[in-house]
């Protein structure tokens, strides 16, 4: 009978190649399952630590200004948190606190723009001597020891919105809607099963330590450039493969404007300049190497850049 001649498929050289070959990929699908969960509880570790933020300390820097804003004027103003904090999109030390001073209903709301933030700036430095007020066109900048930098922007609420300072013409601008843009981040980030706002503060915790001081992504940008990485987004779900992504595509995205929904201004990356400028080229060149870092570290499974990133 011909069957016990032991002539097994299993005996010959082929499938003895086979076999090694099979257990050559299992070795590798473990070694990058490996790979893949030491990343992303690395990153996850990170996430921890961001959102462990002193939020007692914000809150105890926004009373002090609340009460020297409100120290020689009648009634009392209103805050309204914009920026990272209302879109949870906040890294203590990364990001900045801004924050709107409604001004209804007290003694400055007749007054010009400019009147108001002088008055801001003054009642603040009176409070805050050691302190380094930073005024602008539309906001006061006001830096802390711990890292946290809060925005203080004068406004006024309206039926149909809030207006802030207009800084060509010297008064309140036409209705912005800041509302719009936290309400398209929400829904884009719960259509990504709540992974897109963390992947944000990662993004911005790596590109803060890649780019230069002088070139800068802000917190909007970032926002912004997230939305639109991950229009049709089909891939995987993790941290890791996430944040890949994101400065991928991003490399591309700096390059050009993104126009701003809330009508705050015109597009909301102004600060780098038109279309392919030296700022955002440089940008994107910075990107695409943070980028070929990843996709290399990738192919060697080497978590040593990681940890350098995100670790301790």
């Amino acid at each position: 009978m011909g069957g016990s001649g032991g002539s097994s498929s299993w005996s010959s050289n082929n499938s003895s190649e086979e076999i090694n070959q099979l257990i050559k990929r299992a070795g590798e699908s473990t070694d990058t399952s490996s790979y893949n969960s030491e990343v992303n509880s690395l990153l996850q570790g990170a996430l921890k630590s961001f959102n462990d933020r002193d939020s007692e300390a914000t809150q105890r820097h926004l009373d002090v200004l609340k009460k020297a804003i409100e120290s020689e004027i009648e009634n009392s103003v209103d805050l309204l948190f914009g920026g990272s904090i209302r879109k949870n999109t906040f890294i203590n030390g990364l990001s900045d606190v801004d924050t709107l001073v409604l001004v209804n209903n007290t003694s400055l709301e007749k007054s010009s723009p400019q009147e108001v933030l002088d008055y801001f700036v003054q009642r603040i430095k009176q409070r805050l001597p050691d302190t380094n007020v930073s005024p602008g066109k539309l906001a006061i900048t006001v830096p802390y020891s711990d890292g946290q930098e809060i925005q203080i922007l004068p406004a006024i609420r309206t039926a149909s919105g809030v207006k802030i300072t207009n800084p060509e013409e010297g008064k309140w601008s036409n209705v912005v809607r800041p509302d719009l843009f936290a309400r398209k981040l929400t829904a884009v980030n719960q259509g990504l099963s709540g992974k897109l706002v963390p992947t944000i503060k990662l993004f911005k915790a790596v590109v803060k330590d890649i780019l230069p001081k002088n070139l800068k992504i802000s917190g909007y940008h970032a926002e912004s450039l997230a939305i639109e990485a991950f229009k049709g987004y089909q891939g995987s779900r993790t941290y890791k493969d996430m944040l890949t992504h994101l400065c991928r595509e991003a490399t591309n995205l700096v390059k050009s404007p993104i126009k701003d929904k809330t009508g705050q201004s015109l597009h909301v990356d102004d600060y780098l300049g038109e279309a392919n400028s030296q700022d955002r080229l440089k940008t994107s060149t910075y990107l695409g190497r943070l980028t070929k870092k990843i996709e290399t570290g990738d192919k060697l499974k080497s978590i040593e850049k990681w940890q350098e990133w995100f670790g301790e």
